[in-house]
């Protein structure tokens, strides 16, 4: 690899880190060992072709096009983290992955088991997940935080919400969108 390919390949890297929260290489093989996938299954699960799936994980590929796409990587986190925690099994994470193989995208906020709590109303994880999907599917995190800036000087709480939930981690839209309740 040469240096123009090397550092486009960090430009890509980095892209990710400020659209997704991390490189796309260090995410999907995260959901490779928590699921317990290989790639081309994770490629066959998520809707990408097995070579889309290794130009994005090496850095050749920035951007996944498909907001559906970024939908199912959304889902695949949250169940990646309820296998890690015990509250699915290994027989119902491969049922949940079938199903999230065939949804189209959309709201991820469709009343299935995986969205809500035990009361049926969707978890703060899950809404926080869907705000952070509209708006990364409008704009690129750097240009929500081009916009936060601008707005800023007369919107700061505006200004801080597109910060952190379309640049920012899920842990602090969480804990953003738990200290504005009530």
């Amino acid at each position: 690899m040469d240096a123009a390919q090397q550092e486009a390949t960090a430009r890509a890297r980095e892209l990710q880190r400020s659209w997704y929260g991390e490189p796309l290489g260090a995410l999907f093989r995260r959901l490779i060992d928590d699921l317990g996938l290989n790639q081309a299954r994770l490629a066959a699960v998520l809707g990408l072709s097995a070579p889309m799936l290794s130009q994005l994980m090496s850095g050749q590929r920035a951007k996944i096009g498909n907001p559906a796409v970024v939908q199912r990587v959304q889902a695949l986190q949250e169940l990646a983290s309820q296998v890690a925690d015990g509250s699915v099994s290994a027989a119902e994470a491969t049922d949940r992955m079938d199903e999230i193989k065939k949804s189209q995208g959309g709201s991820v906020l469709t009343g299935t088991s995986q969205t809500t709590n035990s009361s049926g109303a969707p978890t703060v994880r899950r809404v926080v997940r869907e705000i952070q999907s509209l708006l990364r599917s409008v704009a690129a995190a750097g240009d929500i935080i081009d916009a936060a800036d601008s707005l800023a000087p007369a919107h700061p709480e505006l200004a801080e919400f597109l910060r952190v939930y379309g640049a920012g981690r899920t842990g602090d839209a969480v804990a953003h969108y738990e200290s504005h309740q009530n």
